[in-house]
């Protein structure tokens, strides 16, 4: 699984770090342990973020869902 950050290039390093952690389910409260700052500083970088307009697209590759070489078979009525 690889998380892209679209319009990433609008955000900060730190807000980038504190959105990519968000993704992933981590609470404010893990992502100021994780980058040692606080819980306040992370929310104030979270909505520096989203004010900035980022669109956040998971890439999901087809062999982890099961659907990679799915052409190779269409032949096969399994």
């Amino acid at each position: 699984m690889k998380i892209e950050i679209r319009g990433a290039e609008k955000l900060s390093f730190r807000e980038k770090q504190v959105v990519a952690l968000k993704e992933m389910g981590k609470s404010t409260a893990e992502i100021a342990k994780t980058l040692r700052i606080g819980t306040s500083t992370v929310a104030t970088l979270y909505n520096r973020a989203r004010s900035k307009g980022y669109e956040v697209v998971i890439v999901i590759p087809g062999e982890i869902l099961g659907l990679a070489g799915e052409e190779e078979n269409e032949d096969d009525p399994d």
